[in-house]
């Protein structure tokens, strides 16, 4: 390892950039940056918290920022984490052989203490100042992607499975810091990152397979060069997203707006999917990327901007909970009804979740 990494330093001096520029391709700050968009979307799609005085808190910014800064730390630690277990492979690559570890720019043992303090760092952020179950999610995808994905690249092309469960967790983890809990929302938002990821990775898969294949990562693509296998799964999964992604609806956290536009969307991923099963070219894997590319963000903006006040499952929990904590008649002087009255669920519905809802 020391002796490769000491023979690319030589091209090293060419693409010598700033200190923070180096450091911020070690935190794959471009990459990380969808990692804080879908945690905020979860963050912002989730419902939001209801006290005992029976009222509903708005979107707490905060406690958002926290959310955002502990996950993208720990997202960094774990991409560092990575590149340190991978800097013989990445040197063999033409696509990442100028990352700064195998060009030499940063040192081994200064990325392992970089990627402890953002990892952990992150983590009792999320744990101390913002939902235990959030921290516990992020601590799941922090090992999930150190010591199962990267371990799998060079083994089994299975390891692009385990990969997308860490893109799955981000948006849960920013329902759990809103809502304290997982929704069916936020299981459903969990399952199209999931989905989306695999397309998206073997449209990139397919460009570079040569050089997947050059550093001994068993990519789909890399162990089925015709593209019998990579083709169906690419067509399986972007159809999967169509019920998916409209299951967000289905669920009460989108409107119908949202379900029509995705549909369409999904629609437009399926048949580059299908193109390049058909063809197998460069010119459709990079379509198919680049409007991988194109539909998560465009996907996510329509759920922000066609969301319903409350989801449908998450209205019927929060509404029987209410139920509960309002069963005395001190909760039920804290609705402007007289002790003894009875609560109902539209009741609560109207006076409580509508009438409390920013």
């Amino acid at each position: 390892m020391i002796s490769a990494t000491s023979s690319l330093t030589k091209v090293a001096p060419a693409h010598r950039g700033s200190v923070l520029r180096d450091f911020c391709e070690l935190a794959k700050l471009r990459l990380n940056a969808m990692v804080l968009l879908t945690t905020g979307v979860g963050y912002a799609l989730a419902p939001t918290a209801l006290h005992e005085d029976g009222t509903v808190s708005g979107l707490n910014w905060g406690r958002f920022g926290l959310t955002l800064l502990g996950t993208g730390l720990a997202a960094m630690g774990a991409s560092a984490f990575n590149q340190l277990l991978e800097i013989r492979r990445d040197g063999l690559m033409e696509r990442t052989r100028q990352r700064p570890l195998p060009a030499g720019r940063i040192s081994p043992g200064v990325a392992l203490v970089f990627a402890f303090v953002a990892s952990f760092g992150g983590l009792g952020i999320l744990n101390e100042n913002v939902d235990s179950l959030c921290a516990g999610l992020g601590t799941l995808n922090l090992l999930v992607y150190v010591l199962l994905y990267t371990p799998l690249k060079p083994r089994t092309s299975l390891n692009t499975l385990v990969g997308a469960i860490c893109g799955a967790l981000p948006p849960m983890m920013g329902w759990a810091a809103a809502a304290h809990r997982l929704d069916s929302g936020a299981w459903v938002l969990g399952a199209i990152l999931f989905l989306w990821q695999i397309p998206h990775f073997l449209g990139l898969a397919w460009l570079y397979r040569a050089d997947y294949a050059r550093a001994g990562f068993r990519m789909l693509p890399v162990i089925d060069p015709t593209g019998r296998i990579t083709g169906p799964m690419v067509v399986l999964y972007c159809l999967a997203l169509l019920p998916v992604g409209l299951a967000m609806s289905i669920v009460g956290v989108t409107g119908w707006v949202y379900a029509a536009l995705s549909l369409l969307l999904g629609a437009g991923l399926l048949y580059l999917g299908m193109e390049l099963a058909k063809h197998k070219t460069q010119r459709d894997a990079r379509r198919l990327f680049l409007a991988s590319v194109t539909y998560l963000p465009l996907l996510l903006i329509l759920m922000l901007l066609d969301p319903l006040p409350v989801g449908v499952s998450e209205q019927r929990s929060v509404v029987a909970g209410a139920r509960m904590r309002l069963g005395g008649d001190s909760g039920r002087t804290s609705l402007g009804l007289s002790p003894g009255a009875t609560v109902g669920p539209g009741t609560l519905e109207a006076g409580v979740y509508y009438g409390s809802h920013p």
